[in-house]
């Protein structure tokens, strides 16, 4: 008597399906959280009452903040290296675009030397990231007498 062929082997085949489910969860979760993520760079903006504009797209957003230092989204950038480290990330961006946030307490002239590495490095547009401006009647609680 040969060996018989019967189906009491072991399975050689690998079940992909449980590890699928997890991945399409963890991209579903990601995807949600992601949007709602703030730049880790804290700056305390200053307020204005210009309307927000709508974008739809990822921007390379430059922020100053308190203590001058310098951040391209969340990695932090020496000024000398500034124009050259912009001029390489939009080599290969279709929206030539930077959007800058500066903590209210930077002085101007930080600003302004800022800005103009910005545009030596060839970027056009620029736009000021500020937040909502809220009058002293909202920040005001009336507490009613009696």
């Amino acid at each position: 008597m040969g060996p018989t062929n019967t189906d009491n082997g072991l399975m050689s085949e690998i079940n992909v399906t449980p590890f699928v489910d997890v991945m399409l969860v963890l991209l579903v979760i990601f995807m949600v959280t992601a949007p709602l993520m703030v730049h880790g760079v804290n700056v305390n903006l200053p307020q204005t009452t210009a309307t927000p504009l709508p974008t739809d797209k990822e921007n390379l957003v430059l922020t100053i903040n308190s203590e001058g230092r310098i951040y391209i989204n969340e990695v932090e950038i020496q000024m000398d290296f500034l124009q050259q480290k912009v001029q390489k990330i939009m080599e290969n961006r279709s929206d030539q675009e930077i959007y800058l946030r500066a903590d209210q307490s930077v002085p101007y002239g930080m600003v302004i030397k800022v800005m103009a590495q910005i545009k030596a490095a060839g970027i056009e547009k620029l736009g000021l990231v500020t937040d909502p401006y809220q009058s002293k009647d909202q920040d005001k609680k009336k507490v009613p007498k009696g």
